[in-house]
């Protein structure tokens, strides 16, 4: 068959199609997720005709709406939620470059500015750094902000839990290896006591003393007993009271607690606050116990949390954590 110089087959149509349908596509995934592929973006709209930034204007209505004058406009909540995508690898970096103790003073500050739901942060720092590095996060606090941390979690916070979230921050826990038996038995019955009694555990001094003076090692022996005497674990016997949960599960199993943490930061429809736990956990885990954490990650999920991130994130973001990640191997 001669083919006529400016003719096309209808396989190249075909082709062209294809081509078409995939840009569109990795246009498409390269917005979605964590983060935002950038490479991707260049490459595609970069050389793309304006013919083909209609078409993905066109087969992306979760990014795009029909305006009344006809023609496609970005939704607004849409390109809100990008800049946060985008912004998320430079505030990865950020944050791992500053001094761990303004760090941690930093997202404290961001934890009582966003409200109770981020209140979680401010337990995470109380109750996974060690007493000097509670310390200099409160020196900080002050310095960076001229208050002090105590001060501002008295004000900020309203109800039950605010005694406790005081003297967590207030903490200055014994970190010697001689932990007394006797003594975690006796915490532990305690605790049971209380839980028994259906009295609201929040407000507990007994279950507030142990929780916020006792060392981590002493506390961690609490828990094992605990469940020896009652056979459960004591941070499902505390659900109802998710404040004590989550600093039950802090002090005694934390990788347990950030793989939860981090599970929930990864799915794709998480909300702006979840999501952020993504880069705080990675970041200010990767020097302290990333490895356990994704030890335990895979355990109670059965994948790792490095492939869950490669499905889930993207572009220069994706490949930070992933390096934060490796670190701890």
């Amino acid at each position: 068959m001669i083919i006529k110089p400016g003719t096309r087959k209808r396989g190249d149509d075909r082709d062209e199609a294809m081509a078409q349908s995939d840009e569109l596509e990795a246009l498409t995934k390269a917005f979605s997720g964590h983060g935002v592929d950038e490479t991707t973006l260049i490459a595609v709209l970069g050389k793309s005709h304006p013919e083909k930034r209609k078409a993905f204007r066109k087969g992306n209505p979760q990014f795009f709406k029909e305006d009344e004058r006809s023609f496609e406009r970005w939704d607004d909540h849409r390109i809100k939620l990008l800049k946060r995508e985008f912004s998320r690898f430079k505030n990865a970096v950020v944050l791992w470059a500053m001094h761990p103790w303004e760090r941690d003073a930093r997202l404290m500050k961001e934890a009582l500015k966003d409200g109770p739901d981020s209140y979680n942060v401010l337990i995470e720092v109380a109750c996974t750094r060690s007493s000097e590095e509670l310390l200099g996060a409160r020196r900080a606090y002050h310095s960076l902000f001229e208050h002090s941390i105590e001060e501002d979690v008295a004000s900020h916070v309203h109800g039950p839990e605010r005694r406790l979230l005081v003297a967590l921050v207030s903490a200055y826990r014994y970190e010697g290896t001689k932990p007394k038996e006797d003594n975690a038995k006796a915490e532990a019955k305690t605790i049971l006591n209380v839980i028994k009694s259906g009295e609201k555990k929040t407000d507990n001094e007994e279950v507030i003393r142990i929780l916020t003076t006792r060392s981590k090692l002493l506390l961690k022996a609490v828990y094992k007993d605990y469940q020896e005497i009652s056979g459960s674990n004591l941070d499902e016997d505390l659900k109802s009271d998710s404040r004590l949960q989550e600093t039950v599960q802090c002090l005694c199993t934390p990788e347990r607690y950030f793989s939860q943490v981090l599970d929930l930061a990864l799915e794709i429809d998480a909300d702006k606050s979840t999501k952020k736990a993504l880069t705080r956990v990675i970041v200010t885990r990767a020097d302290v116990d990333v490895k356990e954490i994704d030890e335990e990650f895979n355990k109670m999920y059965g994948v790792r949390l490095t492939k869950k991130i490669e499905d889930t994130a993207n572009g220069n973001y994706k490949d930070f954590l992933l390096r934060l990640i490796a670190k701890g191997d």
